[in-house]
């Protein structure tokens, strides 16, 4: 049985040999590959694009995370200048309603401030977040515009 195994496959080897592929086939194959090809080098030249795109979104999302927290730190800072001012001043008081005084300046004073400070922060937010949207979007449309092609 082996024998007969043995010549079998010789014989299909043999014809394979042989064989020819049609001109038209060969044509659609080599089509299909440059085809192939060409798609795949747009594909990785807007995904390389992209790339670059995603950078400069991240890089600018990294600057005004950092501009947030800077701020944050910087209004802290502020707040226990004046918060240490008012102790301060608290200690030196003469009197209980002096100091009582004191307390409630500063109390109102800084509720005043707190409110400037957190509008100021939803403003840069604000800004951070649209500018970071707008990069997107450009980077979505610039992809869309290049896959069209």
């Amino acid at each position: 049985m082996s024998d007969q195994f043995t010549r079998q496959a010789q014989e299909m080897f043999a014809a394979a040999q042989d064989a020819r592929i049609p001109e038209n086939i060969q044509a659609f194959v080599e089509d299909s590959v440059a085809k192939s090809r060409d798609a795949f080098e747009k594909i990785s030249s807007v995904t390389q694009d992209n790339a670059k795109s995603v950078e400069g979104l991240v890089s600018a999302a990294q600057d005004g995370v950092k501009s947030l927290g800077e701020k944050m730190l910087e209004n802290t800072a502020v707040n226990a200048e004046a918060a240490f001012d008012a102790a301060e001043e608290i200690s030196r008081a003469k009197t209980l309603p002096e100091a009582a005084r004191i307390q409630a300046s500063f109390v109102q004073s800084q509720m005043s401030v707190a409110g400037a400070q957190t509008k100021e922060l939803f403003e840069l937010y604000t800004k951070v977040a649209q500018q970071s949207f707008e990069t997107l979007n450009a980077v979505a449309n610039n992809s869309f515009e290049k896959l069209k092609k």
